[in-house]
């Protein structure tokens, strides 16, 4: 799969005040600032690391970064020009690479979608959920389900 690429990491690290300033990979000149990012194996001034498409600086999104067809790319622009979309277990409509979603064995799911297909209960943060028949379910309708089926849980 395309997006199955590492990503490259970026460290900060703050210029020593007694040593020759490091070329900078992005525009040639020297780094004289206190601080410069390395990534990879080459340095850069903060504002040189950018995303190729949306110029976001890398530095700042966070410690990864893509490269594809010498490209720079921020994770989600990476994910957005290469990354593998799915269809939603639910709705069956395509799942942008860079949107969360939720997974349940091999479903995959928007966040939208993501209820109880009985009730369309939504799920908060800790709630059980059941996937029975590809179908996922609340509790209370998963139970209920059992009952009719006649191998309800014993209750004690």
């Amino acid at each position: 799969a395309a997006a199955s690429q590492r990503p490259g990491s970026i460290q900060m690290l703050s210029v020593k005040p007694d040593t020759k300033p490091k070329g900078c990979a992005g525009c040639n000149r020297k780094i004289k600032d206190r601080y410069l990012l390395k990534a990879l194996d080459k340095y850069w001034h903060e504002d040189c690391l950018k995303c190729a498409c949306c110029d976001c600086r890398l530095g700042e999104v966070g410690s990864t970064l893509y490269t594809k067809a010498n490209l720079i790319l921020c994770r989600r622009d990476y994910l957005r020009l290469f990354g593998v979309t799915g269809n939603c277990a639910a709705c069956s409509k395509l799942i942008p690479a860079f949107e969360m979603v939720m997974r349940a064995k091999d479903n995959v799911y928007h966040l939208d979608c993501f209820a109880c297909q009985l009730c369309n209960q939504r799920f908060c943060v800790g709630d059980k959920f059941f996937l029975k028949n590809n179908m996922i379910l609340c509790q209370t309708d998963y139970e209920e389900g059992l009952m009719k089926e006649g191998y309800a849980p014993q209750v004690r």
